[in-house]
């Protein structure tokens, strides 16, 4: 009763975590010397790392997906995810949103706010064609109750069914 084992003592210790490293309140981490690479010393990024700091896709992953399905392609071709990108050359990108026509004007790695991602392409998209409003057909005043079987039909004809 008088001797514990020694898994019983490492049970009754508090477990130890590394420190995390201190970092005073309202200071950057380029100030502290933590600096990213320059945007102008990158000459090529991947493709899917560059759709996504760009903003086209909300996650990495999904840059990735897009392009092995073949929704980006790179100056008219299919491309992998992993092929180089370079400034000046154009994407046909199918996003979420919509089919988007751009050209590289800077490399960014990392992802960035939305006004900044902005500024990484020139975006050559044609506006979407106006959409065709459609008449308001059988509408009926407030009150009116249900249609009746004579207007029902009418109704019917006045769709085209």
């Amino acid at each position: 009763m008088g001797v514990r084992s020694v898994d019983a003592n490492r049970r009754l210790l508090p477990r130890l975590r590394p420190a995390k490293r201190w970092h005073p309140p309202g200071r950057s981490r380029k100030i502290l010397g933590v600096s990213e690479p320059d945007a102008s010393s990158i000459q090529a990024v991947r493709v899917d790392r560059w759709l996504w700091a760009a903003r086209f896709f909300k996650t990495r992953a999904l840059a990735s997906a897009a392009c092995v399905a073949g929704h980006v392609k790179l100056d008219g071709t299919s491309v992998k995810a992993a092929k180089l990108l370079r400034v000046g050359q154009r994407l046909d990108v199918l996003t979420p949103g919509g089919r988007r026509l751009v050209e590289v004007a800077k490399l960014l790695e990392r992802r960035v706010g939305a006004p900044l991602a902005q500024t990484l392409y020139v975006d050559h998209t044609p506006p979407p064609p106006p959409r065709e409003v459609e008449p308001m057909l059988g509408q009926r005043d407030r009150g009116a109750g249900r249609p009746d079987k004579r207007e029902r039909r009418q109704l019917r004809r006045l769709r085209g069914r």
